[in-house]
Order: structure tokens, then sequence, then C-alpha cells
């Protein structure tokens, strides 16, 4: 296991899908943000919300009432069909979902209270499928597989799951694991990590190739440290040190296995080191980027989680300690399947961090 004190800054479990925020336009002279053109300040004596529609205003200054002297400022966006708001004052943060807007979490130090975001362990699946930009999610393979944790108590987690790990599948038989994503979707994959590790994951969010790279562009461009050199099928080549990857970089840095000793455990180990990267990005981009984050991968990817799933769990990662989080690979032993194909062997080792992982820390 590598602890990474860094990764206090993981931000959301959606930018490890590999985005990274970038910063947030500033309020107009009005009071209005991008997120939100047409919202005006809506003032009470007591409290001032801007950036938000009326409905999300009257419920910020519900949770202040008898409170004066707030300023408040929102920031909105959109998971699937759903809008999601974040709304900061001071060092208090309000989660809602609309388009009625209803407080799904937060955490408010200025009334005395303390985080409200479900109870922990927690765990998310974030696929990255084989699919090409002319090809469509379904009946593709699920190459990528991150797990991420939060123990609800200021740790968490980032674990990767070898593509070439071999497990029972969704319609019986063994395969892949990444082969549960053709045969049964993002809900069939869901399932066969959840039956390999033991852990209850609550849901999963999916993309291709082109909703990667598009997340990834969107989102300002990958900001992270690379340790050494790679040419990608002699075509593509990232330097050493501190980059932007753009969407086609960083998605050549996501595959890349050949040029690495250990193949296809040192790719999921730069994965894993990617989502981190990305996490931190947005944390530096502060609590208010999440709305506009979600809306850029929920765009780009598909998933089971509702908003209010998604943006409690986002938020999340902004309540860790950086000394209670690491990232780990299961790795297996290489073995062969009865028909010839090269396969990742669930083992002791593996098996000792799927039970590590159990409270949602590594």
């Amino acid at each position: 296991m590598r602890t990474r004190p860094a990764a206090l800054f993981l931000a959301s479990a959606m930018l490890l899908a590999a985005c990274t925020a970038a910063p947030e336009p500033k309020a107009s002279a009005s009071g209005s943000s991008s997120a939100s053109a047409s919202a005006s300040p809506s003032v009470t004596p007591d409290v001032v919300v801007r950036g938000a529609d009326a409905r999300l205003a009257a419920l910020v200054q519900k949770v202040y009432a008898g409170k004066s002297g707030v300023t408040a400022r929102a920031t909105m966006g959109t998971w699937k069909s759903e809008k999601v708001a974040v709304v900061t004052a001071g060092d208090d943060v309000t989660l809602a979902v609309g388009p009625n807007w209803k407080v799904v979490g937060g955490w408010w130090p200025s009334l005395g209270k303390g985080p409200d975001l479900g109870k922990g362990p927690r765990f998310l699946l974030v696929v990255g499928s084989d699919a090409r930009p002319d090809e469509p999610l379904k009946g593709s393979r699920g190459d990528t597989l991150q797990l991420l944790g939060i123990d609800g108590k200021g740790g968490g987690g980032v674990m990767s799951i070898p593509r070439d790990t071999w497990v029972p599948m969704p319609g019986g038989g063994s395969a892949k694991i990444n082969a549960a994503f053709s045969y049964g979707g993002g809900a069939g994959q869901l399932a066969s990590v959840r039956k390999l590790t033991g852990l209850p994951v609550e849901g999963y969010v999916a993309t291709g190739f082109k909703g990667f790279k598009a997340i990834v562009n969107q989102s300002g461009g990958l900001q992270m440290e690379i340790a050494k050199k790679i040419v990608f099928l002699h075509s593509l080549t990232i330097p050493s040190g501190k980059q932007s990857l753009s969407g086609k970089e960083a998605l050549a840095y996501a595959r890349e296995r050949k040029s690495l000793a250990n193949g296809d455990f040192g790719r999921s180990a730069h994965q894993g080191d990617m989502l981190l990267a990305a996490a931190i990005a947005a944390r530096l981009s502060g609590v208010g980027a999440i709305a506009k984050e979600m809306t850029v991968v929920s765009r780009n990817a598909v998933t089971d989680l509702s908003a209010e799933d998604a943006l409690t769990f986002v938020a999340s990662f902004y309540r860790l300690n950086p000394r209670k989080v690491g990232r780990d690979v299961a790795v297996g032993s290489i073995g062969t399947s009865s028909d010839g194909q090269s396969i990742v062997k669930v083992n002791a080792s593996a098996r000792a961090v799927f039970a590590r992982f159990r409270d949602g820390r590594l």
C-alpha cells in the first residue's frame, strides 16, 4: 500500500473519472454566476443569497433562520435530469437538489452543526470502458475499474482492480472482469465488483474514450506530475515532470502498459495516480466547483447514482484527513484460463486488499 498525503485534496468522486476543475468564474456586479445567469441576489433583512433562483434562496434563508449578517453564494449545475447546488457562506456548505430544492447534506460550523453527508463506509465504482469515439458504451468492456471509498470518519481510498481479473460473470460462467460491462452494462459490472470484493458498492459512473477526453478537455486539462516519459504507440510522447495533459494525452497515459515493467498492474497504478491528480486540482478550485464538474461528467458519462447520492459522495472528499487516505492495486497472480487466456487470479494478496478496504479506508 502507498499512502498519499496529497490525497486530502480528493474533491470529487466524479472527478476521479479523470477530470480536473477549472476555476469558477466570479460573480458579476449584479451577483449572478455563469451557472445561474438569470439568478439575482435574493435578500432578506438577515440573509443574502447570490447566484440562486428564488426557491433555492428561500431554502437557504430557512437554513439560517434567526441568524443575521449571512451572505451566501450558490453555484448550480445538473446531474442527469436533476439540478444540484452548492451554497457556501464562509466555512459553511449547504448541498441541495432541485428543482423544488431540498437540503441533502452539508456542514455548518457557524451554526454549530457538523457534517451531514450520509453514513460511512461508502463506495463508488468508476468505470472507463474501451468504447472508441464512434462506438456506444453498450457492448464495450470495462477496461478501467477504480473503486473509491470513504469511511465517514475522515478516511478514504482508491483501489484499482486489474481488468484481467478472472471472476464469475452475471449470466453464468467466468471471464475477465472487464467483460462484465459488455455482458450486463454498468449494472453487470457493478454486480461483478460487489461479488469479487464483498464490498457494498452503492453505484457506478462509466464513460468511454470520447467521454473521457471530453471530460478532461471541458475541465481545462489534467495537471499532474509524470514520473517517467511515456511514448504511446510510437506516435504520442508525454514528457516527465509537471504536465498539463489534454484529453488525448490523459487517455494515452491511462491506457499505456507495454512500456511499464509490471504491465497491467502498472497501468492500474497509473490510473489511480491520475484520479488523485484530478482530485487535487478540483480541491484547489474550491467546493463550489463541484456543481460545475458534476454537470460536465453527467453530460459525458452514464451512471445509476441519484443526484443526492452523487452530490453527498463527492462533497465527502472535502472532509478527508490527508493521513487517512491511500491508494492500492488488488494485485493477483498471473495465470492461464482453461481456454488459454492470460488472466489474473484472485489470491490471498488481493483478498487482503479487499479486507483492508472494508472500512472505506486504505
